[in-house]
């Protein structure tokens, strides 16, 4: 061994980067389905893919944050199983894909600072005590937002890198230039409305590492987050099918993610996420036997309770349904406050043939939107119109066109909710 001088040194460097980028180069395969929303983001996709296996060829930190739902951890679970294997290849060690690795949910709809934070602190503890490197962070099924922005900035002070996967709408672009790639339909012109998070990111997993053992997780989480776009998801479910998956239990797999999700919170719970997902899938089906009537039952008796207390306006040939979750469900029922919304959401449109209708889930700071496509409604808009309106009350949210969430301050709820009507007759 010698010790090489310093212009050797830097030789020496400049061709292993050379020799890292070409082995983190994507093997290129056809996507599972036939879509022009995928083909508008491949250049995109594989640009992602290659930076996972960049960061995991240099000894990098992998930490994924998604949302606590169904396609959030459809989103997280599909790319663990295509990093995972390539970490243990890496580090030639089962025990690597604790230290290099971590999978954590995000409760609200985007990468708060406190998880910025979380994130950055123990990374820098990691750094100073294992001498890692700073982590790539990959945001999915949230991110592409402003709120995401200073949580992403927080994390690059410290030397985090961030990729985004999400299919929420946005104001404007201000996460693309803060991260090394940015996948979004609405960034090629295409709706996200139409392609789920966890549907991207197990297209974006078989570019990393083209696993076989996530072929069934598109055609749930395109299910489970109501993805308008019937044809590809109908080619989705067939796959799922080859796989042993029909319709009736993919539903119930996602019925019981989203009711895991509400008591796991912030955990990580790998093992246990990996048996929700069919590792292995006898012991799948037995648990989800098991859970999936207990389960449907809670949200009968939350639809009952719901159907008791909810409050019906009509504005205008549009009926408005207010449910008051805090004093209608005792603290930690599931029903999720979002669910509780969407089942009576849904109940009045089947019962009584409503097609213009707008039901709102409210608590002391916040609200859970859901509207009928009929009804004209819009949550980006509906957030625009409060912050003219009522500034002091420091609205802020997000989510998809007819489905979302606000929060807000306490002491303006009721003004919030007034105009929130005005809102409407105007519309």
């Amino acid at each position: 061994l010698k010790k090489i001088a310093e212009d050797e040194k830097e030789e020496f460097l400049k061709k292993l980067a050379v020799i890292e980028k070409e082995r983190a180069k994507v093997n290129v395969i056809p996507f599972l389905v036939q879509s022009s929303i995928l083909n508008k983001l491949k250049d995109l996709l594989i640009q992602a893919a290659t930076e996972i296996r960049l960061a995991i060829i240099q000894n990098r930190p992998i930490i994924i944050r998604h949302h606590n739902d169904t396609d959030g951890y459809s989103s997280g679970y599909a790319l663990e199983r295509a990093i995972l294997p390539l970490i243990t290849k890496q580090h030639t060690s089962v025990k690597s894909a604790w230290e290099f690795y971590t999978r954590a949910p995000c409760n609200a709809p985007m990468y708060e600072i406190d998880d910025s934070i979380r994130d950055t602190a123990h990374s820098l503890a990691a750094a100073a005590k294992f001498s890692n490197r700073m982590p790539l962070v990959i945001i999915v099924d949230t991110g592409s937002g402003e709120e995401d922005l200073l949580g992403i900035q927080q994390g690059k002070v410290h030397g985090i890198d961030f990729i985004v996967v999400d299919h929420h709408p946005f104001e404007e672009d201000v996460i693309s230039k803060e991260v090394l790639v940015h996948i979004n339909p609405f960034l090629v012109g295409e709706s996200g409305s139409k392609y789920s998070a966890g549907m991207l990111c197990t297209e974006l997993a078989r570019f990393i590492n083209p696993v076989e053992n996530i072929i069934q997780i598109p055609a749930m989480a395109g299910m489970a987050d109501r993805t308008d776009n019937p044809e590809v998801i109908k080619a989705y479910v067939h796959l799922a099918e080859e796989k042993g998956y029909d319709k009736e239990l993919l539903g119930d797999i996602a019925t019981v993610i989203d009711f895991v999700s509400s008591k796991l919170r912030f955990m990580e719970a790998r093992e246990y996420i990996e048996v929700l997902f069919g590792e292995p899938m006898e012991k799948q089906k037995a648990l989800v036997n098991l859970l999936a009537p207990y389960i449907k039952n809670l949200e009968s008796k939350g639809l009952k309770i719901a159907e008791t207390a909810v409050k019906i306006e009509e504005i205008k040939g549009l009926t408005l349904q207010i449910l008051d979750i805090e004093n209608t469900f005792s603290r930690g029922f599931y029903p999720k406050p979002g669910r509780c919304t969407s089942l009576i959401h849904d109940s009045i449109q089947e019962k009584k043939k409503v097609k213009k209708v707008v039901t709102l889930g409210c608590m002391s700071d916040a609200i859970t939107i859901r509207a009928s496509d009929d009804a004209n409604f819009s949550v980006q808009e509906v957030i625009k119109y409060l912050n003219k309106h009522i500034p002091q009350a420091f609205v802020e949210g997000g989510g998809h066109k007819n489905a979302g969430s606000i929060r807000f301050v306490p002491v303006k709820q009721k003004v919030v909710m007034d105009l929130i009507r005005k809102y409407l007759k105007e519309k």
